[in-house]
């Protein structure tokens, strides 16, 4: 009997949550991607940027042309892109991933947040009108836990400039395969056209990522990775595939409103061996002469060495904070304050300068030296200032941060 095949789709389901995902975040997308500009305060997406295109909710069918439309009416192509989608439509990523070759795209992950919208009603039939009219909308940005999931990879891979923050996520997994068939065909037919199109799927996968100028390690990975699972790429892996390949990663500095409240930064900095270290500040309520002043940093295992921290800001070179981190588990952790005349310098400055010495046991040293940059640190420490004088006493949350578990098989929800 003759079989005609309707239609053979290979889409990426809404993938599994992440284990740093809340349920009400599993939810949080809408059914359509979605595609807006939006602005924000001064820097709000790094020094002199305001203003950012927002690509989010599930890669549907019909998403490649809405999306070529749309970037065809925006004509400043240095506007960058940032990514919050658990994927969808494998086709429909690939067509939109050459679409932001073609305009050199800068894509970052990161999680828009419209001020018109309540933080739980982002997705929500008044708040996507708001979204999906005409103009610039009022917005903030987040990376802290944003992702870009399974087809929205591939999505991103498209962009010549690509950027994933130390607390955001790209997550990997195999595809599955949809066949529809009209009528009831014979078994032995249905199993020859899926091999068919698997092996179709796998030929283009890998021409893609090729084409993207990644390395095959990438589909090599991907093809371990059951679509029931999802693999978060460590920074490692995204710089070895050569998707994002800074040798330092950092967040903006971001207001904490717990009990205590803080303002935090991440930065992740690439060792000689291509490994990574992950790297946190804080700074928290003051007393009347000092400001708490907080660092750790993942201990080296393959340093035998003491180590001394030391920090410097531009307008200030003369004042230094820091001295030698005690271990505590994984992380060696530096404790300490620094008076108001340095917090003024910090504000004033668009760098901080970090220096580590590590003393070896024959009295050998080490140093590395780095910058941190303070974009965004004014505007979160007046947050705080306002946070402070309303906030209790309590103990201040457990630190380092929980950043993304990078490696891990996160659970996958139930396929729809």
């Amino acid at each position: 009997m003759l079989v005609r095949i309707l239609l053979v789709v290979a889409a990426l389901s809404l993938p599994g949550a992440l284990r740093a995902e809340t349920a009400s975040e599993k939810a949080g997308f809408a059914s359509k991607l979605t595609i807006y500009l939006a602005k924000g305060a001064a820097d709000a997406c790094g020094p002199g940027c305001d203003r950012w295109i927002a690509i989010e909710g599930e890669i549907d069918a019909d998403a490649a042309p809405r999306i070529r439309r749309f970037l065809a009416a925006v004509k400043d192509t240095q506007r960058p892109i940032y990514l919050y989608s658990p994927g969808g439509n494998v086709e429909q990523s690939y067509a939109i991933a050459r679409l932001l070759r073609s305009r050199k795209a800068i894509a970052r992950v990161g999680r828009t947040l419209v001020t018109a919208c309540a933080a739980d009603t982002q997705v929500d039939a008044a708040c996507l009108k708001v979204k999906n009219a005409s103009g610039e909308v009022e917005a903030e940005l987040t990376t802290r836990k944003a992702m870009c999931n399974s087809a929205c990879g591939y999505l991103f891979l498209g962009a010549t400039s690509r950027e994933v923050a130390p607390d955001a996520v790209v997550a990997v997994h195999n595809s599955r395969l949809v066949l529809r068939f009209r009528g009831n065909p014979p078994p032995q037919i249905v199993a020859e056209a899926r091999q068919r199109r698997i092996a179709s799927a796998e030929r283009d996968r890998i021409a893609f990522i090729a084409s993207m100028g990644i390395s095959r390690e990438l589909d090599a990975l991907i093809q371990t990775v059951k679509f029931e699972n999802l693999h978060v790429l460590t920074r490692t892996e995204l710089y070895r595939f050569g998707i994002d390949t800074r040798p330092l990663a950092e967040t903006m500095w971001k207001l904490e409103k717990d009990a205590r409240p803080f303002v935090r930064k991440i930065a992740v900095l690439k060792k000689n061996d291509s490994s990574f270290r992950t790297m946190e500040w804080r700074l928290s309520c003051e007393s009347r002469a000092r400001v708490p002043l907080w660092f750790a940093a993942e201990i080296d295992e393959a340093s035998s060495g003491k180590s001394t921290i030391l920090m410097t800001a531009d307008a200030a070179a003369d004042k230094e904070a820091g001295g030698p981190p005690l271990r505590s588990g994984k992380y060696e952790v530096w404790r300490g304050s620094i008076d108001t005349d340095m917090v003024k310098a910090i504000l004033a400055s668009r760098s901080l300068h970090v220096r580590e010495t590590t003393t070896m046991p024959d009295d050998k040293t080490d140093m590395t030296k780095f910058d941190i940059d303070l974009t965004g640190l004014a505007p979160a420490w007046t947050q705080l200032k306002s946070s402070c004088a309303l906030s209790a006493l309590s103990p201040i949350s457990p630190w380092p941060a929980t950043v993304p578990n990078a490696g891990t098989t996160p659970p996958a929800a139930v396929a729809p």
